[in-house]
């Protein structure tokens, strides 16, 4: 059964200056994971702003925002073999979702040159 759906849009250049002017601040939205795989592609910026947008996209499915004490680094966006991206939740973000009963999560990413979207179900 569904329980929540989000969305998020975010410019690629938006999120490339603030992880280049903010010192830090890379490490407390992104986990090492996430950090080394957008290191690792051409375009980095564009796969930094995409996990940022499935982020924000999950707040806005489970309905709470930032409240509850669920961080960034809770939310880990990875790849599977095939290079499906797939939402692997911690600490609070885990715990939120075990309270709601959310069984399953299906992400879908997107980005081009100047724009990055994401799309996040919740399933219970």
């Amino acid at each position: 059964m569904m329980y929540g759906i989000g969305i998020d849009q975010i410019e690629v250049a938006r999120v490339a200056e603030r992880l280049a002017r903010e010192s830090g601040l890379k490490e407390s939205l992104f986990t090492p994971g996430e950090i080394a795989y957008c290191e690792g592609k051409r375009y980095g910026a564009q796969h930094y702003a995409a996990r940022y947008a499935a982020k924000e996209a999950f707040f806005k499915a489970i309905g709470t925002g930032w409240r509850g004490g669920v961080g960034f680094g809770d939310i880990e966006i990875i790849n599977d073999r095939q290079g499906r991206p797939a939402c692997v939740l911690h600490g609070q973000a885990r715990r939120l979702a075990d309270d709601n009963h959310i069984v399953a999560i299906q992400v879908s990413l997107t980005h081009i040159q100047d724009l990055a979207a994401a799309i996040v179900t919740l399933e219970t």
